[in-house]
């Protein structure tokens, strides 16, 4: 059986996606993220500089790349959490696995790719932009989940308590890996972190949001 022509055309959109972004990496990290314009990175992906804006209308996103998975993994993890999970509880299991795997979504980037977002004021606001949208998508993902709308108050400070733990521990992996700590120690100590943190919400939040 023959993959079907939209299939087909979305593998390669993705494949053409992920070549442009590992070619704009390479070149953010060899001479530094504010030293390199959209059509040199073109000219290194071998395409249009158009096909470049059209992938990443904005330059910052070929470097932070995972935003779809960092703004909206939260959201995600609370829309499928199991049967008398607490959105608490999920969110902090969530982030158990991925500091085991040393995912990059949530800092365990590198110290050569977090000198490089460190020292961008562009990537750093970036950054403070995603952090923001996460949090809205979480508040909009609890709203749901709880039965009440956008403008309750209750889903968005939930939301910022949640999305305010899980920014901290993001800056603290990457914290970390700047002070040249390897992944194994970094993931020491963000679990313990982690624990203590989600401790702390849980008089507030461990019985909101369960399914």
């Amino acid at each position: 059986m023959t993959e079907r022509p939209a299939g087909l055309r979305e593998r390669k959109k993705q494949q053409t996606r992920e070549h442009i972004s590992h070619q704009a990496t390479r070149l953010f990290l060899e001479r530094g993220f504010d030293n390199v314009t959209i059509a040199e990175v073109a000219a290194a992906a071998q395409v249009a500089k158009m096909t470049v804006t059209n992938y990443f209308p904005r330059k910052e996103d070929l470097a932070l790349d995972l935003q779809e998975a960092y703004v909206q993994g939260p959201a995600v993890t609370v829309r499928e959490r199991g049967p008398g999970e607490s959105a608490l509880s999920a969110l902090h299991d969530s982030l158990l696995a991925s500091v085991a795997a040393h995912d990059p979504v949530i800092g365990f980037s590198g110290p050569a790719f977090a000198r490089m977002v460190a020292g961008s004021p562009a990537l750093t606001g970036r950054l403070r932009e995603f952090h923001d949208e996460r949090e809205r998508a979480l508040a909009r993902a609890l709203a749901e989940e709880t039965g009440t709308t956008a403008a309750d108050i209750r889903p968005r400070v939930a939301a910022m308590q949640l999305g305010g733990v899980l920014r901290l521990l993001f800056e603290e992996t990457q914290r970390r890996t700047l002070d040249g700590h390897p992944d194994e120690e970094i993931a020491r100590a963000v679990t313990v972190q982690a624990g203590e943190a989600f401790a702390l919400l849980e008089p507030a939040l461990g019985g909101y949001a369960v399914r």
